[in-house]
């Protein structure tokens, strides 16, 4: 047989490393080979990326005799082996050589540095060259390319400052391989200010440089500055770009929404034929999704000659981001068709699209086949399957899926949280957030905004001053968003005073939803002067207002009876501020003219809106024309609910009001038949009161409270009383349903809070 040193060499220095490394594992287990043969053989490992074969030619070195022992210290082959561990995703077995070696070298270091750093271990590779540099060895520019994309990763720019700092004293920080990497830590860690200045400062760049630079100014937001040094890359004519680059400003056009810029560098890529690239093609698919062109976006990723799991991905959630959830599921089809396996990047993005309950039965689907491949236990898809419930309003899948999800984390709590709001389970809501507060250390803005919204609906006020308190005590009242919460409860529980106390005390860090709530809270509460000046602050200030303020401003006019007021604020907003009229905005001026006993007004208004009346906006001319005695104006009104809503029970105990107020009982008795044949009964009211740390909750007819004799004895003399006083009810009705739920104290913070 041919000398195997030779062998093996000879294979490796002609590319045949798979051949080379089938050669050695002939050899018998004693046989000698030399240090060139083992670092032939550690590299071919290293390029195949192949962890077992470079595990068995190190046991190989190590029993290798007589000389083995003095291989096996050999430095050059000791660097080899590090390199190799580090390429094949081994740093625990790198670091191990390196502890192992008695001489080190700076080839040492630097690739001991870069195994932990390809590897995510970007803090133990800072804290490798911080011991390099201790040991008093020079950093070459291996190690320090390497320590400055350590601090890229950990976005660290301190660090990466005293990286560039070792960079300048030494003597090869001005190689391209640091300069490149210092450019990329910049960009990455958000100074990218600093890599265009330390671009700029290179003289010989290559395409490493460009892209570093493009892709770093893409990312951070400098979209224009990506595409202006892209073109200046072009027009210089020195290096012809790559698919990363071509990724990098398709990505830039997208976020800035320039379909121009990106239909010309489309052109561009296909004159260097990089537009079928997996890299670059499914860059350029995206951007036209951004730019909503889905139909090029899809031809685009049918041009790419074998696109991967992310291209498909991210063309099923751009259709998913869409809303366009049949189109995306012909993708999803398409992509197992060609093989591929979904992961949960796919599933999510299809969850996402699933909006309203014609949806349900596709998320139903969608759900089982994620079953089928087992990620329904990965506790983001079970979030995306959660939340996809509750906007599909399948309120029992939502909480089945929750009980379900073993490893829950906030966003599983949120998720649950934010569905019981939305489905008005708000005892749920109390209910759940007394679990989440025991079973985490600390509770984040979202459960805390859920549960203010659940205490804004009931009027629950002990329980905003326990979130007030909670807030305070861990520092997130400082937050904006929770601030803004804590005003629009407090003063949706009728307490304007604690409203207005924290709105002075966030100070300058009010924005417009500060402003607003307490403007609609005031105005809701009958205070409109107030509600007015606040809005007249808020215009001196040079404060752009919202949707919301308007419905605060003409809410007030509205409840004033300020009609001329009103009328003008909602001709200016649209002309001065660019905020369209909604409906409810449209709302509020029919409710404004209706109070005023302008029912003529109101209905013109009504019959020139741009769209379709609603049930609020016929119930409020509805209410108008009992107050003002409006026979016909009520008659149009009620056929107006019951042309949407045919069993509303509201209008026809409002119309019947009307009628027997006028006097015409014939059709008074005429509708109350109807209500009968048709089967229409009025909601049941419901109240809630707090008894000794319990949330008490009473539903009109029902007898089934432990205490019900005693509670209808106590109405009966109320009752009595009432009619002392004068008050003749219309309807009298005091029976009750009673339930409850106990979160006394759910947060255990004290309920006074003080105000500095």
């Amino acid at each position: 047989m041919q000398n195997p040193n030779a062998t093996i060499l000879q294979l490796y220095h002609s590319g045949r490393l798979s051949a080379a490394l089938r050669a050695f594992e002939s050899l018998p287990a004693s046989a000698p080979l030399s240090a060139a043969a083992y670092a032939a053989l550690v590299g071919a490992c290293s390029r195949l990326r192949s962890l077992p074969h470079g595990r068995l030619i190190h046991r190989h070195l190590l029993a290798s005799s007589p000389d083995g022992a003095g291989l096996a210290r050999n430095t050059v082959l000791s660097n080899h082996l590090i390199t190799m561990y580090g390429r094949c995703a081994a740093p625990d077995s790198a670091r191990a050589v390196f502890d192992g070696m008695p001489d080190r070298n700076p080839v040492s270091w630097a690739a001991v540095i870069a195994a932990h750093a390809q590897n995510g271990r970007c803090a133990d590779a800072v804290g490798m060259f911080s011991s390099m540099l201790r040991a008093g060895t020079a950093p070459d520019q291996f190690a320090l390319g390497s320590a400055a994309r350590a601090c890229a990763e950990l976005g660290d720019v301190g660090l990466g400052r005293q990286v560039h700092a070792q960079a300048i004293k030494s003597e090869d920080g001005s190689d391209l391989i640091v300069q490149n990497a210092l450019i990329t830590m910049y960009s990455k860690s958000g100074s990218v200010g600093d890599g265009l200045t330390l671009f700029e400062r290179i003289r010989d760049k290559d395409l490493i440089s460009w892209g570093s630079i493009i892709a770093g100014l893409a990312q951070q937001g400098c979209e224009m500055e990506a595409l202006r040094i892209f073109r200046e890359m072009i027009a210089e004519g020195m290096h012809l770009p790559n698919e990363f680059h071509f990724g990098s400003v398709f990505r830039a056009c997208g976020v800035f929404d320039s379909l121009e810029f990106g239909e010309q560098i489309h052109s561009l890529s296909v004159k260097y034929k990089l537009d079928r690239d997996s890299y670059a093609g499914c860059s350029l698919s995206d951007m036209y999704a951004r730019c909503n062109k889905l139909d090029s976006a899809r031809k685009v990723f049918y041009r790419i000659e074998a696109p991967d799991l992310v291209s498909w991905n991210s063309l099923i959630n751009a259709y998913s981001a869409k809303g366009l959830l049949s189109e995306a599921m012909v993708l999803f089809s398409e992509m197992r068709d060609s093989g591929l396996r979904p992961d949960g990047i796919t599933v999510r993005g299809l969850l996402c699209a699933c909006v309203g309950y014609d949806a349900l039965s596709q998320g139903r689907a969608i759900h089982s086949y994620l079953v089928k491949l087992g990620l329904d236990r990965d506790v983001t898809v079970c979030n995306s399957l959660l939340s996809m419930y509750a906007r599909c309003l399948d309120f029992p899948s939502a909480m089945d899926v929750f009980n379900e999800t073993n490893d829950r984390d906030v966003v599983t709590w949120n998720s649950i949280l934010t569905a019981c709001v939305q489905n008005q389970r708000l005892e749920d809501v109390f209910r759940l957030f007394s679990l989440l507060h025991r079973s985490v250390s600390s509770l984040d803005r979202i459960s805390l905004s859920n549960v203010l919204s659940a205490s804004a609906e009931l009027g629950y006020f002990e329980m905003v001053k326990q979130i007030h308190a909670y807030a305070l005590k861990v520092g997130l009242v400082s937050d904006t968003m929770l601030s803004n919460g804590l005003i629009d409860t407090y003063a949706k529980c009728g307490s304007l005073d604690d409203a207005n106390k924290l709105f002075k005390i966030m100070g300058t860090g009010r924005d417009v939803f500060s402003w607003s709530s307490l403007i609609v809270g005031y105005a809701q509460f009958g205070y409109a002067k107030e509600a007015l000046d606040l809005f007249a602050r808020m215009r001196n200030l040079g404060i752009k207002p919202n949707h919301v303020t308007f419905v605060g401003v003409l809410t007030a006019c509205s409840r004033v009876g300020l009609v001329d007021e009103g009328c003008y604020y909602y001709s200016i907003m649209e002309p001065e501020y660019g905020i369209v009229p909604t409906r409810e905005h449209c709302s509020c001026v029919i409710d404004l003219l209706a109070r005023a006993g302008r029912l003529s007004e109101a209905a013109k208004f009504v019959d020139q809106m741009p769209f379709e009346p609603d049930i609020i906006m016929w119930k409020t001319l509805l209410a108008a024309s009992k107050t003002h005695n409006d026979v016909e104006m009520g008659k149009r009104a009620a056929e107006g609910i019951l042309n949407i809503d045919p069993s509303h029970s509201a209008a026809y105990v409002l119309l019947c009001n009307i009628y027997a107020s006028s006097g015409n009982w014939d059709e008074f008795a005429r509708l109350k038949k109807a209500m009968r044949s048709s089967g229409v009964q009025k909601s049941p009211g419901k109240s809630w009161i707090k008894l000794k740390g319990e949330l008490k909750v009473f539903i009109v007819e029902d007898r089934s409270h432990p205490e019900a004799d005693e509670i209808y004895t106590m109405l009966e003399l109320v009752g009595m009383e009432m009619v002392k006083a004068g008050y003749i009810p219309e309807l009298p009705r005091h029976s009750c349903k009673y339930t409850s739920f106990d979160h006394t104290d759910l947060l255990n913070e004290e309920i006074l809070v003080e105000y500095g």
